[in-house]
């Protein structure tokens, strides 16, 4: 079977991600499968692509109700059909899809597990040919997981319902135990399981002293106005009011929390998936699942409660795999408030969510490199020196004696401590550092302290990042409760005493700091792409869908790097398949077409999109071993056998494998005269189709070896800046 045809038909893609064709021909096997792939490493194409290959309908047990429209919205766009039954349909709605559902009409149904596990539901569906059944969030059946819903047990007796359909578990995060426990719940029999790399190579990450929060916020979004983002806040309160004030200062935002109705949580969320809205403020309620592929950032505006939490939230940015910003504002008086709320649980568990925060204070306080951090914590080993993605790695932090300012601050919270025999807090401290005429030093009476006014020559953030440094440090101590007062430590004690030399690190401005071209980025036509932008909202708004539905950024940034004009060129941008090559390619064609006609068409300084694809840098683990058993002698049969795969398939990894430059010579694939006969075909073929190029050579040549010649064409033609002597065929599929 040819899944690349499909893929690239259906999905407009020409290569799988990784593990993604292991996981599909497992599911077509009929083999019950246990996937932990990140955020926007392609899970939901796992469940998708079977689902057109074989008849049959596959079950998709989503936990949001609210995006099931726009996930059926965009299978149907691409062609494949889709419905969900959910408590949004009116009664002649539902009903017409019950009766679609009987009579096969659909591939794919969506469904909420409270639904599904009702018993006229089962006994519904038992007269229904379902080939698959994909629980998607499967992390929310194991009571170990961050987000446990109870709904999710009852999904256990599917097993009783359907003991002959194969069943997929699919998430984003969840550790060996929780993993462990999706396996039992779910009585999975003998799963293969697949474990992608937890490292997302397109985000970036920050931690940021927080200091004035909100104005840090508004200059950061204000410096990315074409950007959306999600700002994660600890309370329903916060979050009302950073809507308020966001949308006050001119930047479109809806709050979402569960304080809010079902009505307007839906609405808020449509907004923001439909670029209605452009910052979404919200508690932990929002996000699982949300399918919009073009957060830009997301922003930790309190300190989340545990490192799982956070990875699962950060991993709703840059879903497209183009750069995107995770930053977190971190203070001590966060982990002080956090503590206080720990006190009040019982026992046990507060034991388990101290050692949780110790680990989320460890990530943001560490000047070790922040993605090898994360991944350890997931068991996963980052050996790269550098991830040039974090503020750790980019700009290692510049250090200064910063001795004189430590004693001063030292003697404040000491001479405090003196008077009261109790502490203040951060703020207060710097205040009379900074010699400040507030009420709360006039009734203290700290304006006659002998440090009072004595750091006037720094400004205030810079005397809170000096504070919280000591904390970190361990020379300064937050007492746990509601007020978070700063006390010395016998270490900071005996500093303050020995005048014991300390270095401090210099801060970093959160609006101002962007770091080198990431990975993922795709240089393009700037304002070509925000004109191919106002053209997908306006085909989106046409058709009720949000605007990722029509295309991704990625295809949009692909479109405006190359500049396709014909209906041939534009097959070959990533993300067009059949379906939106019919219903898109004239209205997106005449848009480039009309820009060139007063622009000038610009070239770029890598050749990222020079095949109409962003180049990989290197093969994945299956290419790889495709190669290597290639090289060592086999055949392409023999290879194809011995790991299970069909031949086309293993055409396709040495493809990939050539256009990488890890295979060179051709003899292994055909003669001298055969080259020549096939490139005589490419050359008659106007748009390089294969099955054309095929028909033409009386389909005497398999499709693989047909993709061999084209990837041998394509490179020689890169390396010679041009045509390398033949007709060098187009790239469409």
């Amino acid at each position: 079977m040819d899944l690349i045809a499909t893929l690239k038909k259906h999905f407009g893609y020409e290569q799988f991600r990784p593990l993604q064709e292991e996981i599909i021909r497992d599911a077509l096997a009929g083999r019950d499968v246990f996937v932990l792939m990140p955020t926007g490493g392609g899970t939901s194409l796992c469940f998708q692509l079977p689902a057109l290959t074989r008849e049959g309908l596959t079950i998709v047990v989503s936990p949001l109700i609210a995006l099931m429209k726009d996930q059926v919205d965009a299978l149907q766009a691409s062609g494949i059909p889709a419905t969900y039954l959910n408590s949004t349909l009116g009664r002649d709605e539902a009903k017409a899809r019950w009766r679609g559902l009987h009579r096969g009409e659909y591939r794919m149904l969506y469904v909420a597990p409270e639904r599904l596990m009702l018993e006229t539901f089962l006994e519904r569906a038992l007269n229904w040919n379902i080939v698959q059944i994909a629980i998607d969030e499967a992390h929310c059946i194991s009571e170990w997981g961050h987000d446990f819903r109870p709904e999710y047990r009852e999904l256990k007796k599917l097993r009783e319902h359907f003991p002959d359909v194969p069943v997929m578990a699919l998430t984003a995060t969840a550790t060996e135990r929780v993993g462990a426990d999706i396996v039992k719940e779910l009585k999975l029999r003998d799963p293969r399981c697949y474990m992608a790399s937890f490292n997302r190579p397109n985000l970036s990450y920050r931690v940021v002293p927080k200091s004035s929060p909100y104005e840090q916020l508004l200059a950061f979004i204000r410096s990315r106005p074409n950007d959306s983002g999600i700002i994660y806040c600890a309370s329903r309160k916060s979050t009302d009011s950073l809507a308020r004030n966001l949308n006050d200062d001119g930047i479109s935002a809806k709050p979402y929390h569960a304080g809010l109705t079902t009505g307007e949580r839906t609405k808020h969320q449509e907004s923001f998936l439909r670029d209605d809205v452009r910052v979404i403020t919200a508690t932990i309620a929002f996000g699982m699942g949300i399918n919009k592929p073009n957060v830009r950032f997301v922003v930790h505006y309190d300190l989340p409660k545990n490192l799982e939490s956070y990875y699962q939230e950060t991993g709703r940015a840059g879903r497209d795999g183009l750069p995107s910003e995770c930053v977190l504002l971190f203070s001590a008086s966060d982990v002080a408030k956090q503590l206080h709320f720990i006190d009040e649980k019982s026992e046990k568990e507060a034991r388990i969510a101290r050692a949780q925060l110790q680990q989320m204070v460890h990530y943001a306080e560490t000047r070790e490199c922040r993605r090898a951090t994360l991944l350890e914590y997931f068991g996963e080993t980052f050996s790269q020196p550098s991830c040039d993605g974090c503020d750790n790695c980019l700009q290692p932090r510049e250090t200064f004696d910063g001795t004189v300012h430590a004693q001063k601050f030292l003697s404040c919270v000491y001479r405090i401590h003196a008077r009261h025999r109790f502490g203040f807090g951060l703020n207060h401290v710097v205040d009379i550092l900074r010699g400040a005429d507030t009420e709360t030093i006039r009734q203290r009476r700290h304006n006659e302290l002998s440090t009072y006014g004595i750091g006037r020559d720094l400004k205030r953030n810079a005397w809170q990042a000096i504070g919280r440094e000591l904390l970190r440090l361990g020379l300064v101590e937050c007492a746990p409760g509601k007020f978070a007062t700063l006390a010395l430590t016998p270490a900071g004690r005996e500093a303050l005493r020995n005048r014991t030399p300390i270095t401090l690190t210099k801060q970093i401005d959160i609006a101002t700091q962007r770091e080198k071209p990431r990975a993922g980025a795709i240089e393009c036509d700037e304002l070509l792409f925000e004109q191919l932008r106002a053209l997908r909202r306006k085909l989106a708004d046409e058709r009720d869908v949000p605007a990722y539905v029509i295309f991704s950024d990625v295809s949009l940034r692909e479109m405006a790097r190359n500049y396709p004009t014909t209906a041939s060129e534009f097959r070959r941008i990533p993300g067009v398949g059949e379906q939106k090559l019919k219903d898109f390619a004239q209205p997106f064609l005449s848009e480039i077409k009309n820009y060139l006609e007063t622009n000038p068409r610009r070239t770029f300084s890598d050749d990222s999109g020079s095949l109409f694809r962003r180049r990989r840098s290197r093969l994945n683990d299956s290419e790889a071993e495709t190669l290597r058993r290639f090289q060592k002698g086999e055949s392409v049969d023999e290879i194809a056998r011995a790991r299970g795969f069909v031949p086309s398939t293993i055409y396709g990894h040495l493809a990939a494998a050539i256009e990488l430059g890890k295979l060179t010579e051709r003899d292994g694939f055909f003669t001298a005269t055969q080259e020549k006969e096939i490139a005589a075909a490419f050359s008659q073929v106007s748009d390089g189709k294969l099955v054309d190029v095929s028909a033409l050579l009386g389909n005497r040549y398999d499709i693989g070896l047909l993709r061999i010649f084209r990837a041998f064409a394509a490179r020689d033609a890169v390396a010679g800046g041009g045509d390398s002597g033949g007709s060098v065929p187009s790239f469409g599929s």
